[in-house]
């Protein structure tokens, strides 16, 4: 498995990125970039915590950002025992050919109280990018 190379940890939560280019449902001549994204959350904490919500900050290669908030990840509210890891994959469309992402998860501990824990910035770059700001 290839590594994950954006990673980020938060009040005991470690959360790991990798973004790949999915060139065979891309259609650059449409201006229709799609990434695939996996994900691996890994509890380092001592609280058993479970996934309610996440908030996407998704911004375009011309500086438009999108805000994605949801319950969830993948209709999925995972449980995370101490040492436990969750891993998942999802995708994100952009109408430019790179882009980034970023945002934070809210967990809650078995006692009901709030945590919030950041996902790295990460970058969204396709071989059609001739800038590659990223």
């Amino acid at each position: 498995m290839t590594a994950y190379p954006y990673e980020a940890e938060t009040n005991g939560v470690c959360i790991r990125v990798r973004p790949v280019f999915v060139d065979e449902q891309s259609s650059p001549e449409d201006d229709r970039f799609l990434w695939a994204y996996h994900i691996e959350i890994e509890n380092r904490g001592r609280h058993t915590l479970q996934l309610m919500t996440r908030h996407w900050r998704i911004t375009d290669g011309d500086g438009r950002i999108q805000h994605v908030d949801g319950a969830g990840v993948i209709g999925k509210q995972p449980v995370l025992r101490p040492g436990a890891r969750f891993a998942y994959s999802s995708g994100c469309p952009l109408t430019t050919p790179c882009g980034m992402m970023q945002g934070a998860y809210r967990f809650e501990d078995e006692t009901g109280a709030s945590i919030e824990a950041t996902i790295p910035l990460f970058a969204l770059d396709s071989p059609y990018d001739e800038r590659r700001p990223n």
